[in-house]
């Protein structure tokens, strides 16, 4: 009888089960990825398409083995400890190097928050939608989403929502490009010492390389219970989400190159004015289509962002914490994700309209800037044996991290430099 079952198991079947398995653990890995595409982020790829046309699509794939080998490292290591990051750092190094990275990097996930926001305005403005209405319905949204929800069936929501991202392909097919052009300068490294593309170039690795992320994954890894049996999956859904959140980045480059770029207008203040400009360019539909994009984007990002932080001060100050936990059970990690959704919202209800784009940008700019802090941090905890044992990393992950780490830290000196020269 067992045998006569096993015959009947055809490879169809051992796919299936494998299928089955890997939809158990996708989310992590894939919804972290995506939201890394936030508004700030499209206004970043948007700038880098305006401004230098596709010069700077060869930043993507160092980019993307960067992003692979790091968030995969947030995720190995909380499948194989069972803690988040913050918790890892207050228990490793202390409460007082604890505190330093959750002040830092609480101020930089605001400012990220904010443009979240600003981005979500931006978006419904292209739709005559005033912003005194969206920002607060758009607040209350996220804020019912999370605190009313429980992990698993917001996590699905969130897989949904990530597949929207697949308008910015679409829109950049409508937009015409040189293909023959764009794939030759994603592999041709373009090098220019203008401040501008400086600027953009940190923004670009801040942006896809995001300090938030790195607690986010690692803290969702252990909320979802995955495991060292269940981790060559988690890390499949980790490369998989890495991959498509840079080629989502490479088409919003490549539409903006093909048309902004292309037509001399190289001036673009928010993502929303990349989306209208792509309607005189190349069409009403990429740019409905990138203004979609942009609008899920901010409501994805928005729902996450303060929920990264949370998970990041709630750690590291021993409070609990995680989306399976109902108000009463915690408290502090509910109040204060309340708090950064309601603080940012009334900050772009507040703030002129004019300068919320730097906040957006400079963001990203902050991003770039603070990512060698937690990559150290995160070094020196997964090449711990006590910690990791047999999953600690090998040298050529720790040579990947290491050169990211240092490029990130001169990338910082000579932006700071041009800044001030």
């Amino acid at each position: 009888m067992i045998q006569a079952a096993a015959r009947r198991r055809t490879p169809f079947h051992f796919l299936s089960a494998r299928l089955f398995a890997f939809l158990a653990v996708l989310g992590p890995g894939f919804i972290t990825a995506n939201v890394d595409n936030d508004p700030g982020g499209i206004l970043t790829y948007s700038q880098a398409g305006a401004q230098f046309g596709y010069t700077l699509l060869w930043t993507l794939i160092p980019i993307t083995i960067a992003l692979m080998v790091v968030q995969e490292m947030a995720a190995r290591m909380g499948a194989v400890t069972g803690k988040g990051l913050s918790d890892l750092i207050r228990e490793e190094f202390g409460l007082r190097a604890t505190f330093f990275t959750m002040l830092v990097l609480g101020l930089a996930d605001f400012g990220n928050i904010i443009a979240e926001f600003a981005g979500l305005a931006a978006g419904m403005n292209l739709f005559g939608v005033s912003k005194h209405l969206t920002v607060p319905l758009g607040a209350f949204i996220v804020w019912g989403l999370i605190v009313r929800g429980r992990y698993r069936p917001v996590e699905r929501i969130l897989i949904v929502a990530s597949l929207v991202y697949f308008a910015y392909p679409v829109s950049a097919f409508f937009a015409k490009p040189d293909w023959n052009l764009a794939l030759k300068q994603t592999f041709i490294p373009t090098i220019s010492s203008n401040p501008a593309y400086l600027t953009v170039l940190v923004g670009l690795i801040g942006t896809t390389i995001t300090p938030w992320m790195q607690f986010y994954l690692q803290a969702s890894v252990v909320e979802k219970g995955v495991d060292t049996r269940h981790y060559g999956l988690c890390r499949l859904d980790v490369i998989a989400g890495c991959i498509i959140t840079d080629v989502i980045a490479f088409f919003i480059v490549v539409a903006c190159g093909a048309t902004i770029f292309r037509h001399g207008h190289p001036e673009i203040s928010t993502a929303a004015e990349a989306a209208a400009a792509l309607r005189p360019l190349a069409g009403r539909f990429a740019s409905l289509l990138f203004a979609i994009g942009l609008i899920n984007a901010a409501l994805l990002s928005a729902a996450i962002l303060p929920l990264a932080t949370s998970y990041n001060i709630c750690e590291g100050l021993g409070f609990e914490s995680g989306v399976d936990r109902r108000f009463s059970e915690a408290p502090i990690f509910y109040w204060l994700y309340s708090l950064l959704i309601g603080g940012a919202a009334a900050c772009v209800l507040l703030i002129p309209d004019d300068l919320q784009f730097k906040f957006i940008l400079y963001s990203q700019v902050a991003n770039g800037m603070l990512l060698p802090f937690v990559l150290i941090y995160m070094l020196l905890l997964i090449n711990r044996p006590r910690l990791m044992g047999a999953f600690k990393n090998k040298r050529w992950q720790n040579a990947i991290a290491l050169i990211t780490t240092v490029v990130m830290i001169l990338l910082s000196f000579i932006f700071i430099y041009t800044q001030v020269a």
